[in-house]
């Protein structure tokens, strides 16, 4: 066993309600102008911030174009904002981490999905039509709030790729020799699949799935990316597949044998697709994705994924 393990630096507030907290921690941080990126769910956000809050923007985009971020980033410098506020899911969260990473200032997460990016110092940015990932102290959010009752309008298709994008983070992170993230792991594992094996909109369910992606965010943060997530990004950046789906329809080809059939029987039994295929990735452009991604089992997994079928 030999592993090194350093915490990142991120507060959690977790619970029912907690988005009433959300001036407190801005305060916390030192904030006089927050800049708010939302689109659903920041009407409640705003009036939680008062007087702090200095601008709105309300145009995050999937895999976090850089071309939305420099927009983003002129508002901020034009408003004199000294605190970031995202509601929302990966997008949102993506586009906090650029402008805070850009700008120095601090950061703050609410997330109303399961992606778990919100605890994590890694940023995904798209330009050129390529995804590039990297990872940084400095893109830590300092405060994430969990909000339970800000998930509960989630409608159920999304809930659910929502919540196979948290157990990809986790199924790469167990049996980590570090024996702390691999219990965390184990512990979101079973808290996905446990949330998904009946109704995963009722309130009990949405605080498990929710807490269950905090925990596997943590592991994302703690091991480096595996081929998995290197294909999500190659997918989602190349050929603009929806993140938390692409992630649905690889995790069955790329999970440890014992999970495969679980996960893959979970997303059918929801109506997701299991397939590259059902989400309209080009057969054509299998090779191509294959190279980027850079791995010698890319072409096979990619090619397992697109039929929905184990090779041979």
């Amino acid at each position: 066993m030999s592993f090194t393990f350093e915490p990142g630096r991120t507060r959690v507030v977790f619970g029912r309600g907690t988005i009433a907290s959300v001036r407190e921690e801005a305060e916390r941080l030192g904030a006089t102008k927050v800049f708010l990126i939302a689109r659903h769910g920041g009407d409640e956000v705003a009036t939680h911030l008062g007087a702090l809050l200095s601008a709105r923007f309300t145009g995050a985009a999937m895999h976090t174009p850089v071309e939305v971020t420099e927009r983003a980033l002129a508002s901020l410098r034009e408003h004199g904002a000294d605190c970031v506020v995202s509601v929302g899911g990966g997008s949102s969260t993506g586009l906090s981490k650029a402008l805070s990473v850009r700008s120095g200032v601090p950061q703050i997460i609410i997330p109303t999905t399961y992606a778990g990016s919100e605890v994590t110092p890694v940023l995904g940015e798209t330009a050129s039509g390529l995804k590039k990932t990297r990872r940084d102290p400095a893109i830590q959010p300092n405060t994430v709030i969990y909000d339970v009752d800000m998930t509960l309008g989630l409608p159920l298709d999304v809930t659910v790729t929502s919540a196979f994008n948290a157990l990809a983070h986790a199924v790469a992170a167990r049996g980590n020799e570090n024996p702390l993230v691999d219990s965390i792991a184990t512990k979101a594992i079973e808290g996905v699949l446990h949330a998904l094996s009946d109704d995963p909109t009722t309130v009990e369910a949405r605080g498990e799935l929710l807490s269950s992606a905090w925990l596997a965010g943590m592991c994302l943060a703690s091991v480096p990316m595996g081929l998995h997530h290197k294909l999500a990004h190659v997918l989602g950046g190349t050929f603009a597949l929806p993140h938390a789906a692409t992630h649905t329809a690889l995790l069955s080809h790329t999970a440890p044998a014992d999970l495969a059939t679980p996960i893959h029987d979970t997303a059918r039994r929801f109506g997701a697709a299991t397939s590259l295929r059902d989400l309209g990735m080009p057969e054509s452009g299998l090779s191509r994705a294959a190279e980027i991604a850079g791995h010698p089992d890319a072409l096979r997994v990619l090619t397992e994924a697109w039929r929905d079928a184990p090779s041979g």
